[in-house]
């Protein structure tokens, strides 16, 4: 799991000094990218913690799906809360940068929705209040 970290940290550096029209969001161990296509501009997310995917698989069903609507406005409170947790340090072990999600950019509802659940999983498995 340190490694797992480590690795995540180190990627986040060299990401972070890429320019900055080619970042949307990041955080310690999720990275969404944005690139350019003919005429739209399409967001990814990809969590890098290995465990996340497997837990994902077993929480999520079609049955469960929400709106874009709901996970955006879930996703700018966990955000928040995210966000305040890191400038003041609490949770450090975990939370080690800052999240840029914007309520005016639309990143689709695949990248919303896997923001939310790594949300979740991360409440879940570090008991860490992010929807409060």
């Amino acid at each position: 799991m340190k490694k797992t970290l480590l690795f995540a940290i180190i990627s986040l550096i060299i990401i972070a000094c890429s320019p900055k029209e080619h970042l949307s969001k990041r955080s310690k161990t999720g990275v969404a990218s944005a690139s350019m296509n003919t005429d739209s501009l399409e967001h990814e997310i990809i969590i890098l913690d290995p465990e996340f995917d497997r837990w994902y698989q077993t929480r999520f069903s079609e049955a469960t799906d929400r709106s874009n609507e709901f996970y955006q406005s879930m996703n700018s409170l966990g955000a928040l809360n995210w966000n305040l947790y890191y400038n003041s340090g609490k949770y450090s072990n975990v939370i080690s940068s800052y999240i840029d999600y914007r309520n005016s950019t639309d990143y689709g509802i695949e990248v919303n929705r896997k923001l939310y659940w790594y949300f979740k999983y991360i409440e879940e498995k570090f008991r860490i209040r992010l929807f409060r």
